[in-house]
Order: structure tokens, then C-alpha cells, then sequence
């Protein structure tokens, strides 16, 4: 807990807010890795049966709140060498803005296909959130190419804790723009409670369940 973040918190009149969310997602991320962990296992399973040359999990650099570096984990859903084939890929992105996504992604594995569509993919950013790095519920967060191409105003979504999901994830995903999502982060921003936070919680349970538009 640093001394900005206790203060940024107060100067917003949110501190109850932000405690008490610190506290639902430590005790949250805790308990689901716990619950989670047979389905974890089966998933690593899949995953090294599928591509056993290559680990189970993926973690990379991404920025948090004021632009802060930390390590996201994911379960590895592409091929070993997935960042170095991007560029060649860059061209064919399908959503505008700064970041990158394709349908037909040729770097996907066959399990990938799966745990991506199911956001499966996304659960290990529960160890993130039990670490402090994210909280349950927040912005995407960003990689630091995507920020070398945002304006002053998409800065603003990096005003909170980035979150495992959000406004964007149950809100179409893929299927939303950037500028879309920006509005969404900081409609979110402006607006986030605890009422809220949970509300999103369980429609990304649903959205689980009954995949939108993830790939």
C-alpha cells in the first residue's frame, strides 16, 4: 500500500470503496485459486498434451495504474513463439486502436481456441490480483506498445487498478472498438462501486458460460 495510492483514494472520497475492494479481492483470489485448482490441473494437462514443448502458463509485461510494470499471468493459449510472429501479423488486425486482435489468429493452439473463447485462459490473473498487481474488477490491462499510441485522454483508463474483467469484457469484448472501450473504462471509472464491481462479476460468470465475443 503506497502513500499516492492512499492518497489518490481519499482525494477521490473513495477510500471505504477501495479498502473495502482490496479486501473482497484478496479473500476472492485466495479462494479461487484454491476452488480452482483441479480445473487449473486439467487445463495444464490439456495444454502440454496439445503443445508439450511449451510451458502451461504465459506471463507478460503489462501496465497497471499510473503506468505501473508487473507481470500478467495467463494460461498459454498460442505457440512458443507467439511474439515473435506478431509483427508479420500486424497488418491484418481486426480491431481499431491500440491494441491487436484476429479471428483466425494462425498463432493459436487447438486448446487455445477453447480456453480463449471460455476467457478460461484468464483465470491464473487470479494470482495477480491476490498479489495486489489487479483487482477483480477494472480496466484492461494495456501492454506498453499500446500505450506509446494513446492519446492524453485514453491515459485516463489507467487511473485505477487494471481488472481481470470489466465494462469491456461484458459489454462485447471484441466486438467493441477502442475508442468504445475507452468510454467504458472510464464510464467505469467515474461510476465504480462495490454494487457495480459485483454486478460485473457475475455477468462475466454468465458471459463464461455463454461466450460473446471473445477469440
Amino acid at each position: 500500500m503506497t502513500v499516492d495510492w492512499w492518497q489518490d483514494a481519499h482525494a477521490a472520497g473513495r477510500l471505504g470503496y477501495v479498502l473495502i475492494k482490496r479486501v473482497f479481492d484478496f479473500f476472492a483470489s485466495f479462494v479461487g485459486l484454491i476452488l480452482l485448482s483441479p480445473l487449473f490441473l486439467v487445463i495444464a494437462v490439456m495444454i502440454k498434451l496439445d503443445d508439450p514443448a511449451g510451458p502451461v502458463f504465459y506471463s507478460q509485461q503489462r501496465l497497471g495504474r499510473k503506468e505501473r510494470e508487473f507481470r500478467m499471468f495467463k494460461f498459454r493459449s498460442m505457440c512458443v513463439d507467439a511474439d515473435k510472429k506478431l509483427k508479420e501479423l500486424l497488418d491484418k488486425n481486426e480491431v481499431d486502436g491500440a491494441m491487436f486482435k484476429m479471428k483466425e489468429d494462425p498463432r493459436i493452439t487447438k486448446i487455445g481456441h477453447f480456453i480463449r473463447r471460455t476467457s478460461i485462459d484468464e483465470l491464473p490473473q487470479l494470482l495477480n490480483v491476490f498479489l495486489g498487481d489487479m483487482s477483480l474488477v477494472g480496466p484492461r490491462p494495456p501492454l506498453p506498445r499500446e500505450i506509446a499510441q494513446y492519446s492524453d485522454y485514453d491515459r485516463k483508463r489507467l487511473a485505477v487498478k487494471p481488472g481481470c474483467t470489466g465494462l469491456w469484457q461484458v459489454s462485447g469484448r471484441n466486438d467493441v472498438g477502442f475508442k468504445e472501450m475507452v468510454e467504458l473504462d472510464i464510464r467505469y471509472i467515474e461510476k465504480r462501486s462495490i454494487f457495480l464491481d459485483l454486478k460485473i462479476i457475475f455477468r462475466t460468470v454468465g458471459i463464461m458460460l455463454r461466450p460473446n465475443g471473445a477469440y
